[in-house]
């Protein structure tokens, strides 16, 4: 298992796909992007932004609930790609008794950011659905930036008005 963290939630294109990307927090770093609904989207996102809403979303009241009734969230662990669909469960815990229950990784991972636990990654779902990021090369790689900025202000000099009517 691979402790990993919340990067963001957001929107594939072209399809308008929500998409949830985690990170490994050690090792190369690998990205797990992983398909959601839209509900769960904006749950996340609410949650991860502190956004208050006039009365409990659901992740809320499932929180408040498991509070209520004295059970806290120990971690979450996405476990399974199987069939291009994830799997995760909840590590829960009431005194000495510990329970695991089986959930979206969306849902899983809106109550997570609600309860501040931790978030795993199988190694088999890492290795699976896991990348490392390319590194990207600088935008001005061919020049020094200095060089850079000289040509701009002589372009700045030597531009006038008219240069930009038809």
């Amino acid at each position: 298992m691979v402790e990993v963290e919340l990067v963001e939630v957001r929107v594939e294109m072209p399809g308008n796909t929500p998409i949830v990307l985690l990170r490994e927090r050690g090792g190369t770093r690998r990205l797990l992007p992983i398909l959601i609904g839209d509900a769960e989207a904006r749950a996340i996102v609410y949650a991860v932004d502190r956004i208050q809403t006039p009365r409990p979303m659901t992740h809320d009241l499932f929180r408040d609930v498991l509070e209520t009734l004295g059970v806290g969230v120990r971690q979450i662990v996405v476990t399974e790609l199987r069939d291009r669909t994830f799997f995760a469960e909840l590590h829960l815990v009431e005194g000495e008794n510990a329970s695991v229950v089986s959930a979206r990784p969306s849902d899983a991972i809106a109550l997570a950011v609600r309860t501040g636990c931790p978030i795993f990654v199988s190694d088999a779902v890492l290795d699976e659905a896991g990348y490392v990021e390319e590194e990207k090369e600088p935008a001005t790689a061919e020049a020094p930036p200095d060089e850079v900025i000289a040509q701009f202000k002589d372009f700045l000099e030597s531009v006038n008005p008219e240069d930009f009517r038809s």
